[in-house]
C-alpha cells in the first residue's frame, strides 16, 4: 500500500503540484497505523493514504501544507491517554511519530 501512496504522490508531482509525504516512523501501545503508513497530501488539497485517524489526519495535512511552503521537513509526535481516545476521535490511545517531508 505504501508504495502505491508513493505512486500517486508522484504523479501529482509530475503534473506540476506540491507534494509532502507524511510517513508513520515510530508508534508506541495502541496504534491504528503501523510504522510505515504513509499519507500523501497536495497543494490543491488531494489526499492518499492514512497514518491514522480521527484528529491526527488533519493536524498532520495542515503541517503538510506548511512544509510544501517552506520545504522544511518536520518530525511530529502525538500521544493520547485512553480514557481521551475516544473523546477526540481515536479508537485507541497510545502514541506515534509522523515524519513529514516535502516530495522533492
Amino acid at each position: 500500500m505504501s508504495e502505491d501512496i508513493l505512486s500517486v504522490a508522484a504523479g501529482w508531482r509530475d503534473a506540476g503540484e506540491a507534494v509532502a509525504i507524511a510517513t508513520v516512523v515510530e508508534t508506541w501501545g495502541s496504534s491504528p497505523r503501523p510504522p510505515g503508513s504513509r499519507f500523501a497530501v497536495s497543494e490543491s488539497g488531494r489526499m492518499a493514504g492514512s497514518v491514522s485517524g480521527g484528529c491526527i489526519e488533519g493536524a498532520v495535512a495542515d503541517v503538510a501544507r506548511r512544509t510544501m511552503q517552506d520545504g522544511k521537513p518536520q518530525l511530529l509526535d502525538f500521544g493520547i491517554s485512553d480514557e481521551m481516545a475516544w473523546e477526540v476521535g481515536l479508537a485507541c490511545g497510545g502514541k506515534l511519530k509522523v515524519f513529514v517531508e516535502k516530495l522533492g
